[in-house]
C-alpha cells in the first residue's frame, strides 16, 4: 500500500469514528446551534417590542398623560419600541418601581404657572438594561408631541434603593444557578466517576439497598449546599447592601426543595451514563434551556408568549422566581407555594424515575 493509500485509509476512518457516534455530532454541530437560537429567540426583539411605563396622575397630568397614550396607541412600526401605559398613584408607582414590576415612573411636574414649559420626572435604575429603553422612548414620544426637541423640561431620578437595582435582580438568579449546577453536576459527574472505576460494582456487592446509597448522595448535596448559597448570600448583603425582606427559614426551605430538585435530575441524568463524554452532553443538553429561558440575567417575558408555559415549568425558573419573591418583595409561604408545589414534583419525579432506571455498571 502507497502511502497516499496509508493516509487516505487512515483519514476515511477518522470521518467514521466520528459520524458513527452520533453524541458527537450533536456537540459538534447540534450544540452550538441550539444556542445559538436561543440567543437569538431571547434577544431578537432587544429593544423589546414593548416597554411598562408607570404613570403618575396630578394636576399636571393631563396633557403628558395624553401624548403618552397617543403614542401607545400607534401600530407598531418596524424598528420602533412601543409602550404599555398603566396610570397609577405615587404610592403604588414608588411600590412597584421597588418590587422590579416596572422598570420607569414617569411623574409630571407640577407647574407653577400656565405659561411655563411642561416638566416630567423619570424615576429608574439605570443599571437595569429595559429602563434606560423606557426613559428614551418616552421622552422622544414626549418631545415630538409637544413640537420640538426642548419642548419638556425632564429631570431624572436614579434609583439606588436596596431592592430595585438589576445587581438585587441579579444575585437571586445567581443563587438559583449555583444550585442548578451544584446538584446536577456534583452528584451526576460523582456518580459516573464511581462507575468508571468500578465503585458501583462494590457497593452493589455489600448487602445495602440501592435506595439507601442514592439518598446519601442526595443529603451530602444538600449539605454541600449551605456554604454555596451562604456565600452568594453574604456577597449581596454586605458587598451590595442587598436586602432580605423575606422570613430566612422559608427562604432556606424553598432553596433545600430547589436542592432537591437538580440533585434528583442529577441522579436520573447519570443512571445510565457510563463515560465522562456521556454525562457531560447529557447534562449540557438538560441546563442548556434553564441557562437561557428562566429568568437568571433577563426576564423571561423577552421570549414568544408560546414559550411561557414551558419556560414556567423549568425547575430553575420556579427556584428563581421564588427567591426573589422572598429576598426582594417578602413574600410569605403561601406567596411560593406554587413554585415549591412545582419543585416537589420535580424531586419526588426524578428520584421515582432514577430508582426505577439506575444501574451499577
Amino acid at each position: 500500500m502507497t502511502h497516499y493509500h496509508s493516509l487516505r485509509e487512515l483519514y476515511l476512518t477518522r470521518l467514521r469514528e466520528f459520524y458513527r457516534q452520533p453524541a458527537r455530532i450533536f456537540w459538534v454541530y447540534g450544540f452550538p446551534t441550539l444556542l445559538a437560537i436561543g440567543l437569538g429567540m431571547a434577544f431578537r426583539n432587544r429593544p423589546p417590542a414593548h416597554v411598562q411605563v408607570d404613570f403618575v396622575q396630578n394636576a399636571a397630568s393631563a396633557p403628558i398623560e395624553k401624548a403618552l397614550h397617543a403614542y401607545e396607541a400607534k401600530p407598531l412600526e418596524a424598528g420602533r419600541t412601543g409602550i404599555i401605559l398603566k396610570v397609577v398613584s405615587e404610592a403604588e408607582a414608588a411600590e412597584r418601581l421597588r418590587n422590579g414590576e416596572t422598570p420607569l415612573v414617569v411623574e409630571p411636574v407640577v407647574k407653577r404657572y400656565e405659561s411655563e414649559r411642561p416638566e416630567v420626572n423619570y424615576r429608574y435604575d439605570p443599571t437595569r438594561p429595559e429602563a434606560t429603553t423606557a426613559r428614551l422612548v418616552c421622552d422622544d414620544a414626549l418631545q415630538r408631541a409637544f413640537g420640538r426637541p426642548d419642548s419638556v423640561v425632564t429631570h431624572d431620578t436614579l434609583v439606588e434603593e436596596p431592592g430595585t437595582r438589576y445587581i438585587d435582580f441579579l444575585i437571586p438568579g445567581l443563587i438559583g444557578l449555583n444550585t442548578m449546577g451544584g446538584g446536577l453536576w456534583g452528584v451526576g459527574f460523582l456518580l459516573v466517576n464511581f462507575r468508571i472505576a468500578k465503585l458501583l460494582k462494590r457497593f452493589m456487592a455489600t448487602p445495602m439497598p440501592r435506595r439507601d446509597f442514592l439518598m446519601a448522595i442526595l443529603g451530602a448535596r444538600l449539605t454541600f449546599l449551605v456554604p454555596d448559597v451562604g456565600a452568594l448570600l453574604l456577597l449581596g448583603v454586605f458587598m451590595f447592601g442587598m436586602p432580605i425582606r423575606g422570613n430566612f427559614a422559608l427562604l432556606i426551605l424553598v432553596e433545600l426543595v430547589g436542592g432537591l430538585a437538580f440533585a434528583g435530575i442529577g441522579l436520573l441524568v447519570a443512571s445510565r451514563a457510563s463515560s465522562t463524554e456521556t454525562i457531560s452532553g447529557l447534562m449540557n443538553l438538560v441546563m442548556l434551556p434553564m441557562w437561557l429561558f428562566s429568568g437568571v440575567f433577563f426576564k423571561s417575558e423577552y421570549f414568544p408568549p408560546a414559550f411561557q408555559p414551558f419556560i414556567r415549568a423549568l425547575p430553575l425558573t420556579q427556584l428563581v422566581d421564588a427567591l426573589r419573591l422572598i429576598i426582594l418583595r417578602g413574600a410569605g409561604l403561601f406567596d411560593v407555594a406554587l413554585p415549591l408545589a412545582i419543585l416537589t414534583a420535580w424531586a419526588l419525579g426524578t428520584f421515582w424515575l432514577a430508582l426505577r432506571l439506575f444501574r451499577w455498571n
